[in-house]
């Protein structure tokens, strides 16, 4: 029995439910997996005793238990299988592989893939690319059990069809990337899967179960976490929080609607108003780029930020107060424990942090803000892959 062909009946379910468990608590007893899953103690002991005879767990002796008999702590073998993540942003893209126990153990940023005349073309480069990934990450193909690929805007993760990239086939998405990279595929909201990583393995460190997490780079993403599940919504399209009708500002958003969010709070915004402010006779850090027509990207305009660039910090702020006076309609609806704001942009730190901090505590109800902390993401760019290796991990052995 290997780890992919499961039995798909109640003893092959228990097994799944196990490995859930360990995801979650990393180290358990036989006694503490029973009480979780409610399953009993004889039936958790023979599934154990199979799974660590075909290497899915490992028993790693006794506990150091001061009374009483000591019962033996087991865990998942983190050699038995493979997770890949892909994170596709703008113009490149990041990958990560992580091992049965959710460690990466090897990741590459910014691998650079070239927008092309057509979106078939743009994920040949992109298939090519993870090939070569795999190829080159040292675990055989075999072991790779698994694949989350991350992609921005409206994403249907049950169908496996995104509808605001790569929508070129009646085929859906899944199935062509999988055909092509010759491992099983899932697709993620970019967000979501951020939100999913940052509350398994950076912010969450209290447990908090109600998250919103903020994804605030080239666009502009919300996911959202509520007793300590993904909302989704019916058709995996919750959280487009940029596309809310937020200004009388006759901006066209991508979406083809005017006065988005997006459209005067995400790092195309505050490209274009930074690039316009210098052409208007500003002075930054960046006006000699400009001047010369070279490429502005945001790592340049955080950089700009992070050196005291008081154009830059004033466009930064600016973006900060606009996101939070929207983030106090969330906080009044959702009541979070915790708001995580993450993405690009959330390099800025608290030039970044405070403006939406003080719109929050202006705009929302005292009682309800008072419950919420705002933090930046700890995982910063690793998010996206890190949640995409867990993505994976996860929708693998998750029931129905």
């Amino acid at each position: 029995m290997s780890i992919e062909s499961l039995p798909n009946t109640e003893r092959g379910s228990s097994m799944k439910k196990i490995i859930t468990a360990f995801f979650y608590n990393i180290n358990s007893t036989i006694p503490e997996l029973a009480k979780e899953l409610y399953l009993s103690i004889p039936t958790v002991t023979k599934l154990v005793n199979e799974m660590v005879a075909e290497g899915i767990l490992t028993d790693y002796g006794k506990s150091d238990s001061k009374t009483g008999r000591k019962p033996n702590i087991y865990g998942l073998n983190p050699h038995s299988g493979y997770f890949l993540g892909v994170d596709i942003k703008k113009n490149y893209i990041n990958l990560g592989l992580c091992n049965f126990n959710g460690e990466i153990v090897r990741q590459d940023f910014e691998i650079n893939y070239n927008k092309q005349s057509s979106q078939m073309d743009e994920l040949n480069e992109i298939c090519q690319i993870i090939s070569d990934f795999i190829k080159t990450s040292g675990i055989e193909k075999s072991k790779i059990l698994n694949a989350c690929i991350n992609i921005g805007g409206r994403v249907n993760p049950s169908t496996g069809y995104s509808y605001s990239s790569f929508n070129f086939s009646e085929t859906p998405l899944t199935e062509i990337i999988s055909e092509k990279i010759g491992i099983p595929v899932c697709i993620e909201n970019d967000t979501r899967s951020m939100t999913y990583g940052e509350c398994l393995k950076g912010n969450t460190i209290a447990g908090e179960k109600n998250v919103l997490y903020v994804n605030l780079g080239w666009g502009m993403g919300l996911g959202i976490m509520i007793n300590g599940i993904l909302y989704e919504g019916k058709s995996g399209f919750a959280g487009e929080f940029g596309h809310i009708s937020a200004f009388d500002n006759e901006i066209l958003c991508h979406c083809g609607k005017r006065g988005c969010l997006e459209t005067e709070v995400s790092g195309s915004a505050l490209h274009r108003e930074i690039i316009e402010s210098i052409k208007n006779g500003k002075i930054s850090i960046l006006s000699k780029k400009v001047e010369e027509n070279e490429n502005i990207t945001l790592s340049d305009i955080i950089e700009a930020i992070n050196h005291e660039d008081l154009l830059c910090i004033e466009h930064i702020e600016s973006i900060g107060e606009k996101l939070g006076k929207q983030l106090a309609n969330m906080i009044n609806i959702f009541n979070p424990e915790l708001v995580i704001i993450g993405g690009t942009l959330s390099a800025a730190g608290e030039y970044l942090i405070q403006p939406i901090k003080q719109a929050v505590k202006k705009y929302s109800l005292k009682l309800v803000n008072s419950d919420s902390k705002i933090v930046s993401s700890k995982l910063s760019d690793k998010a996206g892959i890190i949640g995409a290796c867990m993505t994976a991990r996860r929708k693998m052995f998750e029931e129905n």
